[in-house]
């Protein structure tokens, strides 16, 4: 845990704070001014500041308006003996946590940090939970890390982009990030999948039309181009445009005009064209089902979006992310993976990829019989398919083999006859000892046999000392993400760094 921060001119008060919260086990730092506190910030950052208002030179109102400017989250505590309504308003309309009267009782003083610091921790962890769970697209990957370098190089560029990608893959979301990054963000975001629109309605449907120009046309009608203006159309399935309707966009896309359906005066419209396809346009134009002009014009900037299974190292993170947005949707209390579970979804290829997973998340919302979802628990279809640890291909060897393969961790095959197993055709693994046990169970007799004292309270920090570090490396420092790798809640992870010392490492 990082230092709670006192700035107080008072040297006295600086002392009595600096006590009570040692013999809480609370470290601290003080601060005799609040500009030796603010150039102290240019190097670290408090986990609660505690400032009085009046002091020489800048005063803690002052101090509270820079602090909330850089870290709007960090709880700040004003004190001060002017127990006046303007000192109190001034405070809590810049921020202030409390409000802290002086004379104060010590105890009372101590409380009230204390339940700052418990706040700054809850910020803290819901600022990682943001960072892992509500990005608009999420992957750690490196092929997504290009992704998001070229959405990054894209955003003040007008130019046609293409997007490639197997079906169900996040084009749309790609586009849409396109958008929002872009100097149009103000403006409209219309999509339409060209395939999804029957052949006689989709001229109008991109173009619009004019009153009577066909059959049940009652009035006129806006395009998608023309609710477009100024901001950006996404045209998914580019690849299955009819010809006719290719001639009419190769236009558009070169002077912005067209003529609504029906219609004699053309019509102008100021739109930025991200296009997107799961199909190899440059066949499809050898085949002459696309027109090579247009696919020159659309293919200025292409980016290619790579399917679920060459990007699985982000399988557990979005997998987290949908089953918690989806139990949000439901209003139902979340679920979470056991790591058996996050390992065999890793290992299915995913040929619906992202959209598939998140379907599968929903399912299991709705269907998993606990809050832990264990391997078991996935859908049959999945379990059916699941390929062997290491393989590509689905486990042979019967169910018995494949439901092994897929609980690696446990290191044995849940049976429940083996006879009926082996005349069923299955393969029957024995249970495998985990070879750390031999090593504990050794280190264990030499402290009986030395006759040390308080071995399991020992024993125990070290083994969860080395279990949430080994977590939090691996989760870059992320705690909310460690606690679910390790199946522990949120406050227990941060309750125990704190009690094992973990903050400094």
């Amino acid at each position: 845990m990082k230092p709670i921060w006192i700035v107080d001119d008072d040297r006295s008060i600086r002392w009595v704070l600096e006590k009570a919260l040692a013999r809480e086990n609370l470290p601290s730092r003080s601060f005799g001014t609040a500009r030796e506190a603010l150039d102290a910030l240019n190097d670290d950052v408090p986990q609660v500041l505690v400032t009085d208002i009046r002091m020489p030179g800048a005063g803690g109102i002052e101090l509270l308006q820079a602090v909330k400017r850089r870290f709007p989250a960090l709880p700040v505590i004003v004190m001060t003996a002017y127990s006046d309504l303007e000192s109190a308003v001034s405070a809590f309309q810049g921020g202030a946590f409390e409000y802290l009267p002086k004379p104060f009782d010590v105890d009372t003083a101590t409380e009230l940090i204390r339940r700052a610091v418990e706040e700054s921790l809850r910020e803290e962890a819901s600022a990682d939970e943001t960072l892992v769970g509500t990005p608009e697209i999420l992957g750690q990957a490196p092929a997504m890390q290009e992704v998001f370098r070229a959405i990054g190089r894209l955003s003040q560029s007008q130019v046609t982009v293409m997007i490639t990608g197997e079906s169900g893959s996040g084009k749309e979301l790609v586009a849409r990030a396109l958008h929002r990054h872009s100097a149009r963000a103000s403006g409209p975001f219309v999509a339409i999948n060209t395939a999804a629109i029957p052949r006689d309605l989709l001229e109008s449907e991109l173009f619009g039309h004019e009153r009577g120009a066909f059959t049940g046309a009652q009035s006129m009608r806006r395009g998608r181009f023309e609710q477009a203006d100024g901001g950006t159309l996404f045209l998914d399935e580019i690849g299955d445009m009819p010809a006719e309707l290719q001639t009419r966009l190769l236009r558009v896309l070169s002077d912005g005009s067209f003529y609504r359906v029906g219609g004699h005066s053309p019509v102008h419209a100021n739109v930025r064209v991200i296009a997107a396809t799961h199909q190899p346009l440059e066949e499809r134009v050898k085949q002459g089902l696309f027109r090579e002009d247009l696919f020159h014009r659309l293919n200025v900037i292409r980016l290619r979006l790579p399917p679920l299974r060459e990007r699985a190292e982000d399988i557990p993170l979005l997998a987290r992310h949908f089953l918690a947005r989806s139990a949000r949707d439901l209003g139902v209390e979340p679920k979470r993976f056991t790591p058996a579970a996050l390992a065999a979804l890793s290992r299915f290829p995913f040929p619906g990829n992202v959209r598939q997973l998140e379907n599968v998340c929903h399912w299991l919302t709705v269907m998993a019989p606990a809050q832990t979802v264990d391997v078991q628990d996935l859908p049959p279809e999945l379990l059916e398919k699941m390929p062997a640890e290491g393989d590509k291909a689905p486990a042979p060897g019967g169910v018995a083999a494949t439901m092994q393969a897929l609980t690696p961790d446990r290191g044995v095959l849940a049976a429940p006859n083996a006879e009926a197993a082996r005349a069923a055709g299955d393969v029957v693994v024995a249970e495998r000892p985990n070879p750390w046990l031999g090593g504990l169970q050794s280190d264990v007799e030499q402290r009986l046999q030395r006759g040390e004292p308080d071995i399991m309270q020992t024993l125990t920090r070290q083994f969860e000392s080395m279990l949430i570090s080994t977590a939090l490396r691996a989760t870059r420092g992320r705690r909310i993400e460690a606690a679910l790798k390790l199946g522990i809640g949120r406050n227990t992870i941060t309750r125990k760094i704190q009690d094992l010392g973990l903050d400094d490492d």
